[in-house]
């Protein structure tokens, strides 16, 4: 029964670390890789007004919901006007107003977006249309026109290609013609289209959207239509009837107003551009769980103050080396002093360098085993002569950090990192073993620790490691399971294997 509580109870915790990670990246898109960045486009808007005599107000209609895209974030850029942004769920509006201008004035509208997979569709469902009332011979040719096109369709979508394949013809029809020859079509052939799909009762909406091409030129409107098949929208290429909505086109605004509308002024020019960028893939992620009310986006440690960032960037790499430390005694059959002693010295190496390290901390053992050597000629009680080491030891680092100030020697004024306490422990379990089993054993366990060390930073220091315990502290739970699972380990090691090779062989 034990057993099997200590296997679920590893499988559950690895189990639920991976699908913790899986879920933020293929769902939110936190990046496993570090400085791993993402494509955003920036867009821009700017209108350059002549006011008159009275108060002004200039209404720009702004960017609206694009299935795939969300907004980064958004700028409006004036001097002097107030400002007022409507958002309702079928348009967003921004209008400036001011009370009197003599000036030419330019007024900027500037928004960044990303890839959004879980973007909200960019309209609630709509209304059933009613059925245009024309006048002869128009409702003649419209009622013809969507019967050929019903005759030759199997639903919705069909039906709305058929129909702008009939308009967008090289020899159109009698019927069509009549429709893209009439002056009180002037709208154009998206215009006809939405006629013709209002007869059948099918709701459709013009979309004024923004191709996310970066160019050297200034950037121009595409239309498109929009059509609901009483399940979702639909989207098609007005000119070739192709259905699909491209990933690169940005919804601006809905239906066939014009993109400004002004009172008070006159509209000189109005320019819209694209700009690619590129940002940190972290950064998206986080925005993107904010969007959808992700939970633990709210616990992530990016959000913490950037000391305290640091802080936890390094103590989460303590169970990573502690890790390192359970196979290599475990499974290798390393021997060192103490249970977390190199760990900590391994963290004091991602400061000093893995050479000056090892220098530094060769140099403090030695010396101070010479020193224990000494008060245990004094035969001093367990506890005075354990705070005598940890005072040694600290002198000890003073000394090299002020011989390193006057040498100009970096690396030794890092000797502070070194965990004192441990260090004295190092030296008085060190002595202990000197006299009990002969310096030999005393080395060995010295020099596993430096190895086990010397591991575990490796290990601590790659970027992969740090960026993955940071971004995701939910891998613990795999350490932490993995840590369980090796707890019950206890075969032979592989150091036993090599010292008893020869009886395995027999």
């Amino acid at each position: 029964m034990v057993l099997r509580h200590w296997l679920w109870l590893a499988l559950t915790l690895i189990a639920g670390g991976i699908a913790l990670i899986v879920w933020r990246v293929e769902v939110y898109g936190y990046p496993l890789q570090p400085d791993a960045e993402d494509a955003t486009w920036s867009v821009q808007a700017r209108m350059r007004i002549d006011p008159g005599e009275g108060p002004v107000k200039v209404s720009l209609k702004l960017p609206h919901r694009t299935p795939g895209l969300a907004r980064l974030r958004e700028d409006f850029i004036s001097r002097g006007f107030g400002l007022d942004v409507q958002d309702k769920p079928q348009s967003r509006t921004a209008t400036w107003s001011i009370r009197r201008s003599s000036n030419q004035s330019t007024l900027y509208y500037r928004a960044q977006f990303y890839q959004d997979k879980g973007a909200e569709e960019f309209a609630p469902r709509p209304a059933y249309p009613e059925v245009p009332a024309l006048e002869e011979p128009f409702a003649t040719a419209m009622r013809t026109v969507t019967a050929r096109a019903r005759e030759k369709s199997a639903d919705i979508a069909s039906f709305a290609t058929e129909i702008i394949a009939e308009i967008n013809s090289a020899s159109p029809a009698d019927e069509v013609s009549l429709f893209l020859h009439s002056p009180e079509y002037a709208g154009g052939k998206i215009d006809i289209a939405q006629t013709l799909l209002a007869a059948a009762r099918i709701p459709s909406v013009q979309i004024n959207g923004l191709m996310l091409v970066e160019s050297d030129r200034l950037a121009g409107l595409t239309p498109w239509l929009a059509i609901h098949n009483e399940q979702r929208w639909l989207f098609f290429d007005p000119v070739t009837g192709d259905e699909g909505l491209p990933d690169n086109l940005l919804i601006w605004w809905l239906g066939d107003e014009p993109a400004v509308e002004l009172s008070g002024a006159e509209l000189k020019s109005l320019q819209w551009s694209v700009r690619r960028n590129e940002v940190t893939s972290l950064e998206l992620a986080e925005r993107r769980a904010d969007e959808h009310h992700f939970g633990l986006s709210a616990i992530s440690l990016s959000r913490l103050p950037v000391q305290v960032q640091s802080v936890y960037a390094t103590l989460l790499l303590v169970p990573i080396g502690a890790l390192i430390l359970v196979l290599l005694r475990n499974f290798i059959g390393i021997r060192a002093f103490g249970t977390f002693m190199p760990v900590l010295i391994a963290l004091a190496f991602r400061e000093t360098g893995l050479v000056s390290g090892l220098v530094l901390f060769s140099l403090v053992i030695a010396t101070g085993l010479v020193l224990r050597m000494y008060l245990e000629r004094l035969r001093l009680l367990l506890v005075p002569r354990l705070a005598a080491m940890v005072t040694i030891v600290v002198l000890l680092m003073l000394i090299i950090s002020l011989l390193s100030s006057q040498l100009q020697w970096e690396v030794g004024l890092s000797i502070g990192l070194f965990p004192m306490v441990i260090m004295a422990m190092v030296i008085e379990r060190m002595t202990i073993i000197w006299e009990e089993r002969g310096p030999g054993d005393a080395m060995i366990e010295t020099a596993g620790s430096a190895v086990i060390a010397v591991l575990a930073y490796l290990v601590m220091g790659l970027e992969l490691i740090r960026h993955v315990v940071f971004v995701f502290p939910e891998s613990l739970l795999i350490v932490l399971g993995l840590m369980i699972a090796c707890g019950r380990y206890s075969g032979y090691r592989l150091s036993e294997l090599i010292r008893f090779r020869e009886l395995v062989g027999k």
